[in-house]
Parts: C-alpha cells; structure tokens; sequence
C-alpha cells in the first residue's frame, strides 16, 4: 500500500510537470513570452505583455481616422509582436470622443479601427487574425469634457483575444 502511494504520487507529479509545459506556438515574443490563446490566463498574459512592452492603442486627432506617425510606429511594434506570436488574434476597438452623434461615431470608430487592422495587415499580419469593432463614444477612456479628455478617447485600442 505505502508502495503503490509512492508511485501514484510519482505518476501525479509527471503529469502535473507535462501539463505545466508551454506547447503552443509563438514561443520567444517581444517580452519573452510565447502564448497559447486559447487559453484564458495566456490570453492576460499576452494582453499584459502587449500593453506594457509594445503599447495597445493608437490615437487620432479631431475627426480623423488618419494614422499619426506616433501611430504607425506604436502598430509596426504591434505588428513584430503578432509575427512573433503567431498563435494570438486580436480585435481592433475604435473609439471617439463624446462630441458628435452616436450613429456618426459608430461610423468613425469603424474607421479607425478598420485604420489600424489595414496597416497591421500591410505589415504582414494576416487578415484573419485580426478583427475590428467601434464602440463609438460608448467605453470612453477618460471622462471629462476637455481637450485632453477628448484626445485620450479618440483611439483605436488592440485587445487580445476575438
């Protein structure tokens, strides 16, 4: 009996060591990480990373869906960070600020969102992994009816995970 506990207990450990394993693909991302998105806590892991190591979001000026040069390089860090991780996906959130009507920023979020996927996909990140939504003026950043608000909410925001 104190025997076959032994190897139980042996047996458990392995498989508890095989399960710890990274398998999945997009090992040694900018960061050092590689993510499996199909897991939940992979998927945190990889949002963390890509927001702290490469930067999640892009801004735009007053009305405009046109990628600033701060932009263009914040989505080419962006674009080596999904080369490097092959296996995440991502979805593009455009945002606006609260002026204008809700159907209009709709419209506009879509744009820049549809902005960022367009120049992440002409960098070489496949179509397929990356999707667009607009929350218009719904999910504001910053509330507040400055400038500084205003600038902060018009964005385009890339979020692990579809």
């Amino acid at each position: 009996m104190k025997n076959s506990f032994k190897l139980l207990s042996a047996v458990s450990a392995i498989f508890l060591l095989a399960a710890c394993e990274n398998t999945g693909a997009g090992n040694g991302g900018v960061g050092g990480s590689g993510f499996n998105s199909s897991d939940a806590s992979s998927a945190a892991a990889a949002q963390t990373d890509l927001e702290q190591n490469v930067g999640d979001r892009v801004f735009f000026g007053y009305d405009s869906s046109v990628l600033t040069s701060e932009g263009q390089a914040t989505l080419d860090k962006q674009a080596a960070w999904l080369k490097q991780n092959p296996a995440v996906s991502v979805t593009v959130e455009g945002h606006c600020d609260e002026r204008g009507t809700r159907e209009y920023n709709i419209a506009l979020g879509e744009r820049r969102a549809s902005a960022a996927k367009s120049y992440l996909t002409s960098a070489g990140v496949e179509s397929n992994r990356v999707a667009v939504i607009s929350y218009g003026k719904e999910r504001p950043a910053v509330t507040g009816s400055s400038e500084e608000s205003f600038s902060q909410n018009r964005r385009a925001v890339t979020v692990v995970g579809n």
